[in-house]
């Protein structure tokens, strides 16, 4: 969605006369890329193919073999994110009322057209579009990161589940895991202190992105080194994990599409290769944030690396190696989501013994940071 926000705003216009059309196009070429259509028919061919491109349709009312309201309704039911504007020479209040009502029309504009208000109305027209596109793209980054947020807790409840089922059956624990009670009692205490670092940093990030700073307080930007500093600081480290990480930032950049989730995305990583770490000599995990030529954040761990045959399915199938514990395979998938339904996606890189690295990627944006270290 970033990529067609970035994109040249384009528009279709419709009317059946040729030179309206030419007029039109001549009028507001230089600003916007300009689709042309002759009838309503002719129109619909061309939104089947370029739907998703088109932000803004203009039509004539009066045009042989299917008017404008007609037009407007059918694209209103199929094309909801397309900004309606009916062009009219008439006056039949009572006929463009139904039309407004029913089409969900933006704007009407009265022939004969003024380059002034086509212009007024064009721009305002691409706001409202825009306004919708990052809406949507705001509700649906919500929806990936609630599932998201559901997986990432169910990993750790599971284990607690296990865990104290055993201790209560008297059995010990899960074969894999500690089989005295204390050990288990310990698994469990790290579970949810996880699950509890998870909400915390979850709900720290959505209140301080809706906190309104001060007349005379400029809002501060969060940047990929302070989210991944946050991180640092809140996630629960087992004995000497902490030590084993190292922070390199290279050039510094802005994260301005949905913070809260990039962090429990990175949370999520930094527990896959913690776990990943559990029976290497030497464990050691990175974080590297850059600003080009594309804007990401890699995390990169020395463990045991992934074959390629499970590689290649980790962002579409649900692969895991943690069933017992709760795990589902889905983490990567819905990582993945979020980050696209952010504007970005994931990288991975890895080989057999020779370590991983997971490059979540960002959408670009103006003015990045110029900070190099």
């Amino acid at each position: 969605m970033n990529d067609l926000l970035a994109a040249r705003p384009t528009l279709l216009y419709v009317d059946d006369e040729e030179l309206a059309c030419k007029y039109f196009a001549r009028t507001v070429g230089a600003d916007y890329e300009v689709l042309l259509a002759r009838t309503s028919a002719e129109a619909l061919a061309i939104l089947l193919q370029d739907s998703a491109r088109i932000a803004v349709l203009v039509t004539d009312f009066r045009m042989p073999g299917g008017d404008g309201g007609e037009l407007l309704r059918q694209v209103a039911l199929d094309y909801p994110h397309i900004v309606r504007i009916l062009v009219t020479a008439y006056a039949d209040k009572d006929v463009l009322m139904q039309t407004v009502n029913t089409g969900e029309v933006f704007r009407i504009l009265e022939k004969p057209l003024t380059v002034a208000a086509v212009r007024d109305t064009l721009r305002l027209a691409f706001e409202r579009y825009r306004e919708r596109a990052l809406q949507n793209q705001r509700l649906t980054a919500m929806d990936e990161t609630l599932a998201f947020l559901a997986h990432e807790l169910n990993t750790p409840l599971a284990s607690i589940a296990l865990n104290a089922r055993s201790i209560e059956s008297g059995d010990g624990v899960e074969q894999d895991g500690p089989r005295d009670v204390d050990g288990a009692a310990r698994a469990m205490r790290e579970s949810a202190q996880y699950c509890i670092a998870v909400l915390s940093s979850f709900w720290r990030s959505i209140h301080n992105g809706r906190r309104q700073p001060a007349e005379s307080e400029a809002r501060s930007e969060i940047t990929a080194e302070g989210l991944v500093a946050a991180l640092l600081d809140t996630y629960p480290f087992a004995t000497t994990q902490r030590s084993w990480i190292q922070v390199e930032v290279i050039e510094d950049f802005a994260v301005t599409t949905q913070p809260n989730c990039v962090a429990l995305v990175l949370s999520s990583l930094l527990s896959n290769a913690l776990r990943a770490l559990s029976e290497v000599p030497s464990p050691a995990v990175r974080f590297t944030v850059l600003a080009g030529p594309t804007p990401s954040i890699r995390v990169w761990d020395n463990g045991p690396g992934i074959p390629p045959e499970i590689k290649n399915r980790l962002l579409t199938d649900p692969v895991t190696t943690h069933a017992k514990s709760g795990g589902n395979g889905l983490g990567l998938i819905l990582c993945n989501r979020v980050m696209q339904s952010c504007g970005g996606g994931i990288r991975i890189e890895s080989t057999s013994g020779g370590g991983t690295t997971v490059m979540l990627d960002f959408p670009h944006i103006k003015g990045q940071m110029d900070r190099s270290f």
